[in-house]
């Protein structure tokens, strides 16, 4: 296969919505990312922060809010908005590809911070169509894995994959200026060699590193993210670490690029 004209795939560890607005290492690597970069034509992010259980939407309006989507923060991420087009017309593309799955076309959601987050600080100018796919959290692992699977040839029509979790995120343990919990640590590391080897089957079945997996990953919905940008990946396509490192002793900003 061709991979000239394929845009790559990112997931993107996000951390706190205050990352839009301050200055630190993940942030600037996520501004390089967006300059370094093909320029897609559209985006479709995977959002931890969109979760429709028992059904897949994506969002087919023509102008998306900015959703903010979060409590107990400064005035000034409130007074962020997103003005991103929508792409209709990706929305029903997607439909077509993740066909016989019934996906709805929703017009009542918009963007969130998974999203925007990031991509205030990768394309501030917001003129990209960006679409939004939800989380059936119904479903196991392997299914979101295949999905991404069916979804990667959006990628050979100039599409960037864009997915936003934590492989580690649990708010429950968070501490100020403190070094990560072991158990994080290490989960992060054998998630991390696990992508490098191209072991999706330890990626998906990720509770075989027991208790450091229930601890990091106490609800799934920022962790199935990083699983479709994984099913999208070609056999000869490389996954490297754009930036790592853990936040507040328990999240994971652990970020892939697959090209």
């Amino acid at each position: 296969m061709n991979h000239s004209a394929r845009m790559p795939a990112i997931f993107l560890g996000h951390g706190s919505p205050m990352n839009t607005i301050e200055n630190n290492r993940y942030t600037l690597a996520w501004e390089d990312l967006g300059k370094s970069l093909p320029v897609p034509t559209a985006i479709l992010a995977i959002s931890a922060h969109w979760m429709t259980p028992g059904e897949v939407a994506v969002t087919a309006m023509e102008r998306p809010e900015t959703i903010h989507d979060f409590g107990g923060f400064p005035q000034a991420l409130f007074d962020i908005r997103y003005p991103a087009p929508g792409a209709p017309a990706l929305a029903q593309r997607i439909a077509h590809l993740l066909s016989p799955l019934p996906v709805r076309q929703d017009q009542s959601w918009g963007l969130d911070h998974g999203t925007w987050s990031v991509l205030a600080r990768m394309y501030p100018e917001a003129q990209i169509p960006v679409v939004q796919l939800s989380l059936d959290l119904a479903q196991p692992a392997a299914w979101h894995f295949e999905l991404g699977r069916s979804l990667s040839a959006l990628r050979d029509e100039g599409v960037l994959l864009m997915a936003s979790g934590n492989v580690v995120h649990n708010l429950r343990q968070l501490r100020s200026h403190a070094p990560a919990w072991d158990w994080a640590d290490r989960f992060n590391q054998n998630i991390r060699a696990a992508i490098l080897k191209r072991d999706n089957e330890a990626v998906v079945d990720y509770l075989r590193f027991g208790q450091d997996a229930i601890l990091s990953v106490p609800t799934n919905e920022h962790y199935l993210p990083l699983l479709y940008i994984l099913g999208s990946q070609a056999a000869d396509e490389q996954a490297q670490i754009i930036i790592d490192g853990i936040d507040l002793a328990a999240i994971s900003m652990l970020s892939v690029l697959v090209a």
